[in-house]
């Protein structure tokens, strides 16, 4: 397994270090101390980060990192490729509720791969986008939801309070169900405090409820005072292309062979995100678009050609985004290959574009 590089300055996270490594010393239990990575905090406005940040990809959601390192797919070296590729910023996805205990802490050793993983990242000159992901649990269990919520962001704000400005925190992935939104516009005011309280300044991403689809960006209530706020926008239109074969979608699962690039395809795509792009202008706040992509079900040409219209679409229009996954589904990036799903990601950025 790779050996993690680049370690904290005066940072004691042995055990998950060399956990990560590949040794067989246990993980410490001592909690890490706030990381140091050589470069100060400095604020940078909203639309200039978001124009910085401009092409990215999801990553660690799923891997079996976070809770045995042993098993890890995913190790320092694959943000070294995601940047070779031509990729500038990353969505470090988060599920942090099974590791906060009873009392609300948040486990340590969990924190300290989180450190490494931000500092790796960073080291590599990649935007991290810090996304709280537990978005089911918050779509049955609202009090629940709420309450751990709360626990992780009074915990990881002011743990990153010193990150450089490239660390920017997603308070939650597409809230619904439960979490309506007039509860969410609620509760992201409630969280923004408490991040505010140590990172004044920092970049915080906010989303619309309803799954922070684009047609509820006129009922998102952001703080008006509060500029650095960049606001998501997720993309899957049309769901029966996008999610044929998705065994989590009950009305598609079965639904396979749909096509995608008709002259009425891409009408439709450039409709809704000139509707994005108006209600950016209007409201003065920069978009990412954080996820989108078409399952693997599809034909592969139609895949590539859906993402590629995807990104070009929002690169027109200033957006930064971010393509839903690396791994294991919607896949980019082929861990049993070691390589990427070229058509993919060619796509995503064509080869004469790349840095």
């Amino acid at each position: 397994m790779h050996r993690v590089s680049a370690m904290f300055r005066g940072v004691a996270v042995a055990g998950v270090l060399l956990g990560l490594a590949g040794c067989q010393t246990a993980p410490t239990a001592v909690a890490p101390p706030t990381p140091t990575f050589g470069e100060a905090f400095t604020p940078i406005d909203a639309a200039t980060q978001n124009t910085a940040m401009a092409r990215g990809v999801n990553v660690l959601g799923y891997d079996p990192l976070w809770k045995d390192a042993f098993k890890a797919r995913f190790t320092t070296d694959h943000f070294r490729i995601i940047r070779q590729a031509g990729f500038s910023n990353i969505r470090l996805v988060m599920q942090s509720f099974d590791f906060i205990d009873a009392s609300g802490k948040l486990d340590p050793k969990w924190l300290a791969t989180l450190d490494v993983m931000v500092k790796a990242a960073l080291d590599q000159g990649l935007t991290v986008t810090l996304d709280e992901h537990d978005y089911e649990l918050c779509g049955k269990d609202i009090d629940t939801c709420r309450t751990k919520l709360k626990a992780f962001w009074t915990q990881v704000a002011p743990h990153f309070k010193d990150a450089p400005n490239r660390v920017l925190f997603e308070i939650l992935n597409e809230p619904h169900g439960e979490m309506t939104v007039p509860l969410w516009n609620a509760q992201l005011k409630e969280e923004l405090a408490i991040i505010r309280a140590s990172n004044p300044t920092r970049n915080i991403v906010i989303g619309p409820g309803a799954w922070n689809g684009l047609e509820q960006l006129p009922y998102l209530e952001l703080p008006k005072d509060d500029q650095h706020i960049i606001v998501v926008v997720h993309y899957y239109h049309p769901m029966e292309f996008t999610h044929q074969g998705a065994a989590w979608v009950p009305a598609y699962t079965n639904k396979l062979g749909v096509s995608w690039g008709s002259a009425a395809d891409y009408a439709l795509l450039n409709k809704e995100f000139d509707v994005i792009k108006a209600w950016s202008v209007a409201n003065n706040r920069p978009i990412y678009l954080n996820e989108f992509g078409a399952y693997d079900k599809a034909a592969m040409a139609d895949r590539a050609t859906w993402d590629g219209a995807i990104a070009r679409a929002a690169e027109a229009r200033g957006f930064s985004w971010a393509y839903w996954q690396l791994d294991p589904d919607f896949v980019l990036y082929d861990f049993a290959k070691s390589g990427w799903v070229k058509p993919i990601l060619d796509a995503l950025i064509p080869p004469q574009t790349k840095n």
